[in-house]
């Protein structure tokens, strides 16, 4: 609404006050400094004269210099930084099951997917005589150590339902106040 307010001030009488700001006369410019090394060059044939004019001189001294360039010798790194790989890394399939739309289908060996990591961590969580870190790196083609510290550091979640009568004591329960 105030758009349509504002638009209509802004339009009223814009032909007669364009018309005024175009007859109006033109303000003249400021100006300009005269540049002193053009206006000297032009009123003086002496200067140009010096300016163009060779000095034998300096045509000798320049003739007497000799520059020389060369690159410096080019050094090869010794691998401390990034190298490219020399041999291409044997890649295994994925052990999937019904989760192999989530996941890549090859996975370099000693390394696992997420998919992977989440069913072995599960399955030892579910089986853990039958599932061993033995059993998992022979399978997985990892390091036992490695396998280890997985199974020591990740725990997948577990998803607990309570029953509806702790469900009406929890949301009975009412949190003390602090003073």
């Amino acid at each position: 609404m105030g758009g349509r307010v504002s638009r209509v001030f802004r339009n009223f009488n814009v032909e007669n006050r364009a018309r005024r700001e175009i007859s109006k006369e033109k303000p003249t410019a400021a100006p300009r400094h005269p540049t002193a090394r053009l206006d000297a060059m032009a009123d003086n044939p002496e200067i140009k004269e010096e300016v163009f004019r060779k000095d034998d001189r300096f045509l000798t001294l320049l003739k007497d210099v000799y520059v020389e360039s060369r690159d410096p010798p080019v050094q090869v790194k010794d691998g401390g930084g990034e190298r490219l790989p020399c041999k291409q890394e044997e890649k295994r399939l994925t052990k999937l099951g019904h989760l192999e739309a989530l996941d890549v289908k090859k996975v370099p060996k000693g390394k696992i997917s997420i998919v992977e990591a989440l069913t072995f961590l599960n399955n030892h969580k579910l089986q853990p005589q039958i599932w061993t870190a033995e059993k998992i790196a022979a399978e997985y083609s990892l390091e036992l150590k490695e396998v280890n510290s997985l199974l020591e550091f990740f725990i997948p979640f577990t998803v607990q339902e309570f029953p509806k009568e702790t469900k009406k004591a929890i949301v009975g329960h009412k949190p003390k106040k602090l003073t």
